[in-house]
């Protein structure tokens, strides 16, 4: 019996140990081994080859959608049966003491029935400890019961907030990037504008967007499998396009929108390489080029005709270092978690999300070939 006691105090503590890593501590957990770490990488396996399997983009994307929220769910499930074994094993080590209705024979079953319903303060009153060790185990279960059901409660108003707090500003991205965003997109707008004032803002938000989406992933990393409103949006395809934004102007800007974006891309690249260590996915070389040589030509002319930048082809090497950076660690939680980080240029015409319905959609082209009149904004937003 002796040795059931030392598994059940094992088990009990090793939950609860996770419960106060995952819910309550609020930093990055270093330790290879977690319960609730080793319970994604296994969840996701067979979701992720589920979702590789379905040919319709739509189909796919809905069902990646489900599996943040029904992970959470499933993990406050798996924590509570671990809880509810761990005390019915301390029963059964203690001989089972509890009173039984007739017809109830005494065993592990029973202290199972016993621990669940303790846990869950029921109080049906159909069985009962008869001994003090029981007693002492029932009273310390149901109060453990209660407090973890009371800090799920609480748990749940935290991680979706900063899931909402992230998703504001993927949503604003949206008329300043296009949909999917891309940094060609981004630099094209800007320059419509004549504004670098404007895009050196705009980083500045990012700036600090990044900061605090790294510091709620890396305290809540189930974070990283929510998914955004749209199937053509994610947090990772924001993160890049500031990136590669950021390293552009690094590489050919100048003045205070140079300097804007070093910071920028200081702490959107130290988000994503700490997420990617979080979710154990090293960086990766893929074949594919996602800027070619004639997107990066056309790029460069866009930024000197809006007077973001005087390139010279020395700074391409720079350039070339700066994506370095960041680029193996993106590409590689893109195919860990499906998410398209798309290329630095639209594949064809953008149409943006808030311009189109169920009904109806708005061409981008007739759009921007037809700008409103003062009064016409002033009436339409």
């Amino acid at each position: 019996m002796g040795l059931f006691a030392i598994l059940g105090v094992a088990l009990i503590a090793v939950i609860l140990w996770d419960v106060f890593e995952t819910i309550i501590l609020p930093r990055r957990v270093t330790r290879r081994f977690r319960l609730a770490r080793a319970f994604y990488r296994w969840s996701w396996r067979p979701w992720r080859f589920v979702a590789c399997a379905l040919q319709r983009k739509n189909l796919r994307d809905t069902f990646l959608s489900y599996y943040g929220p029904l992970s959470l769910l499933m993990l406050f499930v798996v924590w509570a049966v671990g809880l509810i074994f761990g005390f019915a094993t301390l029963h059964y080590s203690a001989g089972s003491a509890i009173n039984l209705a007739q017809n109830q024979h005494p065993g592990f079953w029973s202290d199972l029935y016993m621990s669940g319903t303790t846990f869950f303060t029921l109080g049906l009153g159909d069985v009962t400890p008869r001994t003090e060790a029981a007693r002492i185990i029932t009273v310390f279960e149901a109060g453990l019961g209660f407090g973890f059901l009371a800090i799920v409660i609480s748990y749940l108003p935290v991680l979706y907030g900063a899931f909402s707090r992230r998703e504001v500003d993927i949503s604003l991205l949206d008329a300043r990037a296009g949909s999917p965003p891309s940094a060609s997109e981004m630099l094209r707008r800007t320059a419509q504008r004549n504004d670098p004032k404007a895009l050196e803002a705009s980083l500045h938000d990012w700036e600090k967007w990044s900061a605090e989406m790294m510091e709620s992933h890396l305290s809540y990393p189930v974070l990283c499998f929510f998914r955004s409103q749209h199937n053509n949006q994610s947090w990772l395809a924001a993160l890049v396009t500031v990136l590669d934004v950021s390293a552009l102007l690094i590489a050919y800007g100048q003045g205070a929108l140079k300097w804007q974006a070093k910071l920028t891309f200081a702490i959107s690249r130290h988000a994503l390489v700490d997420l990617a260590q979080v979710l154990n996915t090293p960086p990766r070389n893929f074949d594919e080029e996602r800027l070619p040589p004639a997107e990066l030509q056309r790029l460069r002319t866009l930024m000197i005709s809006s007077g973001l930048s005087e390139c010279c082809p020395e700074d391409d090497h720079r350039f070339a270092e700066m994506r370095r950076m960041y680029e193996p660690y993106a590409r590689a939680l893109s195919d860990r978690l499906l998410m398209p980080i798309g290329k630095w240029a639209p594949a064809a015409a953008v149409i943006d999300n808030w311009r189109t319905s169920a009904w109806a959609r708005i061409s981008t082209a007739e759009f921007e070939s037809s700008p409103l009149t003062q009064a016409e904004e002033k009436e339409h937003f």
